[in-house]
Order: C-alpha cells, then sequence, then structure tokens
C-alpha cells in the first residue's frame, strides 16, 4: 500500500513537470520567433517544421560538449548551484492550482511557500558565482543576489495586499474570491508594480544586470558549459514561468472564466436592452410628435443587472447560462481540461510580454536599477498598503478573519 502511494505521488509529479520542461522547451523557440519579428528577422526555421525542434538541436549540442572545469574552483559547490537554483525553481509548481482540486498539494499557506522557495533560489546563484574562482562569475552572482532580495522586497509587499482583501494564503481560495471581480481592476497600479518586479526577479531584460554580457561576459553562468548550463538556463525560464502562473493567480483570476463570460454576457444582454430602450424611446416620441393615437406600451427600463448570471456547479455536474434558458452539460474532465487552458491561456500571455519588455527596452545600468527599487517603487508600495486597507475598513469590507485581529 506504501509503495502504491509512492508510485502515486511520483506520477502527480511527474504529470506536472514534464508538461513545464516541454513548456520551457518551447518559451525559448517562442521568444527567439517573437523577437526576430519585431526586429524583421525570421529567426529558427530550418530545425524542424517552422522551427520548432531548435530547442532540442540546442539542448542535444550542449549535451553532447566537453564538460571544462576551472582548476581552482570548488567543485562541490560549482556543480551543486545550478542542480539548488532548477530544483528551488521547480519545487513552487507544487501549489499551483491548474483548476478546483488539481494541485499536487492545496497548502493553507501555499502564497508564503511560493516566495520562500522564490528565495532559496537565490542561494544556487550566489554558491555557483563564488565557487567558480572567477571575478565575472562573483560579480554577476552579487548583483543577482542582491537585486533578488530588493525586488523581492517589492512582491511580497504587493501580495501582502491580495491576502488583506482575500484573508486567505491559499492560492485556490484567492483564485475563488475573484469570482465576483478579477482583482486586476480593483488593483490595477498593483499589477504594473508586480510586473516590474517579477522582470527584475527572473533577471530578464531590460533587469537583467546579473548577465551583462557587455560588463560580465555571461555573469555567474561564464564558468559553466555544456550539460551543467543547461539547469541554468532550465532554472529561468521555470522562474519566468511560474512568476506568470502566480500573476495569473492573485491578479487575473487563476482558471477562472465563467465569470469574465458571466460579465461578457451581462454586458451584451444589458446592452441590447438599452439600444432596444432607447429605440423605442425615439420610436414614442416620433408617433406622439406627429400625433398619432396608438395603444399604450408599456416598457420597462430597470432591469436589474444580475437578472443574467453564469454559475457553475461542479458537484451537479452542470453549467447554467442567462436564466436557466441556455444549458451546457460537461463532464469532469472537461472541465478540467477548460481551466488548464484558461490559466495556460493568461500564462501565454503575460510570457510573450515578458518578451515584449526584452525586445523593446534597452538595459539600465545597477545603480539605476537599485535606486528605482528603493526609492521610487518602494515608497509607492508602502503608500498603497496604507491607503487600500484604509480604503476597505472605512467601507467595512475587510475579510472576516482579518477584521477578528
Amino acid at each position: 500500500m506504501l509503495f502504491y502511494f509512492n508510485l502515486i505521488s511520483i506520477l502527480e509529479i511527474l504529470i506536472v513537470i514534464l508538461p513545464i520542461l516541454l513548456t520551457v522547451a518551447f518559451i525559448t523557440i517562442a521568444e527567439r520567433k517573437t523577437m526576430a519579428s519585431m526586429q524583421r528577422r525570421l529567426g529558427p526555421n530550418i530545425v524542424g517544421y517552422y522551427g520548432l525542434l531548435q530547442p532540442f538541436a540546442d539542448a542535444l549540442k550542449l549535451l553532447i560538449k566537453e564538460y571544462i572545469a576551472p582548476t581552482q574552483a570548488n567543485i562541490i559547490l560549482f556543480f551543486l548551484g545550478p542542480f539548488i537554483t532548477l530544483i528551488f525553481a521547480l519545487y513552487g509548481y507544487a501549489m499551483v492550482p491548474f483548476g478546483p482540486g488539481i494541485a499536487i498539494n492545496d497548502f493553507n499557506l501555499g502564497l508564503l511557500y511560493m516566495l520562500a522557495v522564490s528565495s532559496l533560489a537565490t542561494y544556487g546563484i550566489l554558491l555557483a558565482g563564488w565557487s567558480a574562482n572567477s571575478k565575472y562569475a562573483f560579480l554577476g552572482s552579487l548583483r543577482s543576489t542582491a537585486q533578488l532580495i530588493s525586488y523581492e522586497l517589492i512582491l511580497s509587499s504587493a501580495l501582502l495586499l491580495i491576502v488583506l482583501a482575500t484573508g486567505s494564503l491559499n492560492l485556490s481560495v484567492i483564485i475563488e474570491m475573484q469570482k465576483t471581480v478579477w482583482f486586476i481592476i480593483p488593483f490595477l497600479p498593483l499589477f504594473a508594480i508586480f510586473f516590474i518586479a517579477s522582470v527584475a526577479e527572473t533577471n530578464r531584460a531590460p533587469f537583467d544586470l546579473a548577465e551583462a554580457e557587455s560588463e560580465l561576459v555571461s555573469g555567474f553562468m561564464t564558468e559553466h558549459a555544456a550539460g551543467i548550463f543547461v539547469f541554468f538556463f532550465l532554472a529561468e525560464y521555470a522562474s519566468i514561468i511560474l512568476m506568470c502562473i502566480l500573476i495569473s493567480i492573485v491578479l487575473l483570476g487563476g482558471y477562472d472564466i465563467f465569470s469574465l463570460i458571466s460579465i461578457f454576457v451581462n454586458f451584451i444582454y444589458n446592452s441590447i436592452l438599452l439600444i432596444f430602450s432607447i429605440y423605442m424611446s425615439i420610436v414614442l416620441l416620433f408617433i406622439n410628435y406627429l400625433n398619432i393615437n396608438m395603444l399604450y406600451i408599456n416598457i420597462d427600463l430597470i432591469h436589474n443587472f444580475n437578472d443574467s448570471y453564469i454559475y457553475e456547479n461542479i458537484l451537479n455536474d452542470v453549467a447554467y447560462l442567462t436564466n436557466n434558458k441556455y444549458v451546457l452539460s460537461f463532464n469532469i474532465l472537461t472541465y478540467s481540461i477548460i481551466y488548464i487552458f484558461v490559466l495556460g491561456l493568461k500564462t501565454c500571455i503575460l510570457i510573450f510580454t515578458f518578451i515584449w519588455v526584452r525586445a523593446s527596452y534597452p538595459r539600465i545600468r545597477f545603480d539605476q536599477l537599485m535606486s528605482y527599487c528603493w526609492t521610487v517603487l518602494l515608497p509607492i508600495i508602502i503608500g498603497i498598503i496604507i491607503f487600500i486597507p484604509c480604503i476597505l475598513y472605512s467601507k467595512d469590507v475587510l475579510p472576516y478573519i482579518i477584521s477578528l485581529l
């Protein structure tokens, strides 16, 4: 029985991790093709159809290359650093809810766990840079550590507001609290700050000062080559996917799509009613103007916005649309596929934005990066942290758990 449960746990982990690693491979080709399109180039288009096999060719090239380690390096820490970075980059996916109940572990402190795991990945970068016995690698690791610690404060402060609004650190609860409205609408400035901090947290351009080729050759990865370099490469893109998933969960409703459909249907429904009411009002005015006697037409211009709604009932396996007039029946598997697809679509849009930012903005200096964090973003986020809870408290809409404190 114990062996059976261990086998199930291993299969669950493989079902999550293998698609993530495949996604990392295809994000590299997507990034190269997108940047090529923005720069009027073709990008990879030879290896495989439309260049889709290019990431596998790159991986094969790195794996079969001869590995060379510096003679004066601390070999144990030199090899351990990339492993630590990749492992902690993948640990965060254990808490991701891909749908209602679709997660490896639906932990009540999942948000805190993801912050802790992303912070621990810094140790791998620091160990890799220090153990290489290279000034370029050491400077790159120091830059990366200072950058990650600084912008981690911005990320945790932004997430503090989400916790205040929901009263929970559980990622599934945070998604369910956005059934009425996604948090990006009331917290739009927070979304901008969170996105900037995420770009810096993942060492992406224009904040890739830890890997500045013009200054530090390749930063903390300067002395790493061949197969061991693949771990850093996978960790970077896995962190990008994880941060995009986190943004989708806390600000874009996560796997939720039915509330968006409900808003869309309500908008169409009320727009049609408004247009019809205006049209009939114009007709009645025109009739009265011509003094034509007609039967009295009673038009109720007052409509309840909640008359048309969508809600889902997974236990009964039924989704009702607009006053129960149109019924959609799905099974649980179909629901799961829809939820996973919706979360993946939101994540892909954010990843494309990451690539767009990289292709659009030049790299800034390291002192500008740190000054921007401590003198611009931090005062703004502190002001938002003070302002929004005051508004919630004045309107008496703080979560019940928070109001008990």
